[in-house]
């Protein structure tokens, strides 16, 4: 591959890193990881994760429910031995594990009394090997064996549910892969999902919801298996279904009000970075989110009556709509290092939206939903984004049209993500194993290993554990394997393609699309991507353009904004000129030509 000489992304990431800990985060982007516990948490810079070494890191993963069900179990089990399950994940390439639970279940846990597990198939007979009385032995586990960690001693009593999850988070860990969980309704309900808010079901109310997820980040704080929270799987709800009733549906605005989206993930977030300040929060959007620039919001009087073509709404994905963030950002107190936007979206075969009303495209999807709903937080360095759910049935037509689409721009975009499903039970979408729980579909499989951060020559997928590699059979490595060996060699598809020279600079061309927003209409320097604002967004823009990346567009106003040192060119002495300027070493007017 050619060469080419870029501004050090090295560079970028030690003046951002004095940027932050000027502010007080004093970020240690570069200590050395020193055992197998505690050295795999992550943070975010802009809109990337990183480890503790400063080494960015990509979630690729999938989605395995039950836990949020009636069963109080992942499901499968009834068929699967949990052994063959994770073990098959790592190998093939699954890096991280969202796991659907309820309030209902983690409130018995915590409790004491946890909920009873069903539909798991566990046991191990005899528990010990047997003596027979002519001397013979029957070895333990010769008659049954499957599941038999979770079961007590005499082989056959099945542990509690909480106890089996613990079982599930030290698999996972003894296999590579790390997990977060996603709350995904307060009761323990197989349609649970179809529930708009976090509160109001089994007698959860707002504050056991924060109090049964801080128990679990307190229970968990000293294990980095378990990396993260999603606080509420789609919160939605929409404001004209019940006029009289508007705090029905979960909104994102600037009030305390209960239902405010907003408020509670910032409230929640506090709590659980409070017992434990290294784990990632991740944050689903809305429903609804009201178009203000015409002045509605979500107490408009008689908003709800407004006809169609005048609609007050922007509409979206339940969970998916995230133009809120703009306004009102998840802020917790000890800063944004930890958060992580998380829409969920989906193909017409889920529903047929507005915008699959046409020959679509990747562009046409950023116009018409993407840009403006969820992908802006990415584009514009606001702050990583990982697409919690995506997937669906291969069809041969539209949908997986959408699904090869939007694979590609997150492999493009360096967008994390966790697909659904594993289950294959998954009424919408179906799964990638079949119903024995071990036999992969390999179309489905197909079209989703592509997405799977993994090496560009010989295809090792790349875990996120430092020490352990992902899996078993030889396809996986861990991240001091990937950073030591690979990633200055054949490196890896994260940004569709890069290697790192050994400052950690990249030394190949990427291949993300460019930003989708308006220009501005005055020059404003050092905004080459046009979003109004100069930012480290802006950076990564100039390197793309000056590596000569043919997928990156810079209309004629972002060049004019771009020119910052008056030679008529745009080199990499204009984008570290704006990195001074990010750095408060230069004044805004010493910035402009």
């Amino acid at each position: 591959m050619k060469r080419r000489k870029l501004l050090s992304l090295g560079l970028a990431t030690a003046i951002v890193a004095g940027i932050v800990s000027a502010n007080g985060a004093n970020l240690q982007l570069h200590s050395t990881a020193a055992d197998d516990t505690g050295d795999d948490w992550l943070h975010a810079v802009g809109s990337r994760l990183y480890d503790m070494n400063g080494n960015e890191v990509w979630l690729t993963g999938a989605n395995w429910f039950g836990f949020n069900c009636s069963e109080n179990c992942a499901h499968g089990l009834y068929a699967a031995d949990v052994d063959d399950f994770l073990s098959g994940c790592a190998d093939k390439g699954i890096n991280v594990i969202r796991f659907p639970i309820s309030s209902e279940l983690l409130l018995s846990w915590m409790n004491g009394d946890p909920n009873p597990v069903s539909s798991v198939q566990a046991g191990y007979e005899p528990p010990v090997d047997e003596v027979g009385e002519d001397g013979s032995i029957t070895p333990a586990g010769k008659y049954v064996n499957i599941n038999k960690d979770f079961v007590l001693e005499d082989g056959k009593t099945l542990k509690s549910s909480m106890e089996i999850f613990d079982v599930i988070m030290q698999k996972c860990k003894d296999y590579g892969i790390k997990a977060f969980i996603d709350i995904h309704s307060p009761d323990a309900n197989n349609s649970g999902h179809n529930y708009e808010l976090w509160y109001g079901k089994a007698g959860i109310t707002t504050e056991l919801w924060i109090d049964t997820l801080v128990w679990l980040a307190d229970k968990y704080k000293n294990d980095d298996t378990l990396l993260g929270f999603d606080l509420k799987n789609e919160p939605h709800g929409k404001r004209e279904y019940d006029a009289t009733c508007p705090d029905t549906i979960a909104k994102w605005d600037g009030t305390t009000d209960e239902n405010n989206w907003a408020y509670a993930a910032t409230t929640c977030a506090n709590a659980i970075l409070a017992v434990n300040p290294h784990a990632l929060i991740f944050v689903e959007g809305v429903e609804q989110y009201p178009k203000t620039e015409k002045g509605y919001t979500y107490d408009t009087p008689d908003i709800w009556q407004a006809p169609a073509d005048q609609s007050p709404w922007y509409g979206a994905w339940w969970g998916g709509n995230l133009r809120g963030v703009r306004d009102y950002p998840i802020t917790p107190t000890s800063g944004t290092s930890q958060i992580v936007y998380s829409p969920h979206d989906y193909g017409p075969s889920v529903y047929a939206q507005t915008w699959f009303n046409k020959d679509f495209n990747t562009q046409t999807l950023l116009d018409d939903y993407w840009y403006d709903t969820w992908a802006y937080i990415n584009q514009e360095d606001i702050a990583p984004l990982l697409i919690g759910e995506w997937g669906g049935h291969m069809d041969d037509g539209k949908n997986q049209k959408w699904m090869e689409l939007l694979r590609d721009y997150m492999i493009n975009n360096h967008i994390n993500h966790t697909f659904w499903c594993l289950n294959p039970n998954s009424g919408d979408t179906g799964g990638l194993l079949g119903y024995d729980f071990t036999t992969w579909d390999a179309e489905k499989y197909g079209l989703f290993e592509p997405s799977l951060w993994q090496t560009l020559e010989t295809g090792k997928y790349i875990g996120l554990d430092h020490q352990k590699a992902l899996g078993n059979n030889g396809t996986g490595l861990s991240l001091n394997e990937f950073y030591a060996d690979y990633a200055h060699t054949e490196g890896s598809n994260l940004d569709g393609g890069t290697i790192l020279d050994s400052q950690g600079s990249i030394v190949t061309g990427v291949t993300t699309s460019a930003s989708t927003s308006t220009a501005p209409a005055n020059l404003r320097y050092g905004d080459i991507n046009e979003n109004g604002e100069v930012t480290i967004a802006d950076v990564i823009v100039y390197n793309r353009y000056i590596a000569e990346d043919i997928a990156t567009v810079v209309t004629e106003q972002g060049l004019a904004n771009a020119e910052v040192t008056g030679d008529g060119n745009i080199t990499g002495e204009d984008a570290v000129k704006v990195l001074k300027y990010l750095a408060s070493l230069i004044s805004y007017e010493q910035l402009c030509p």
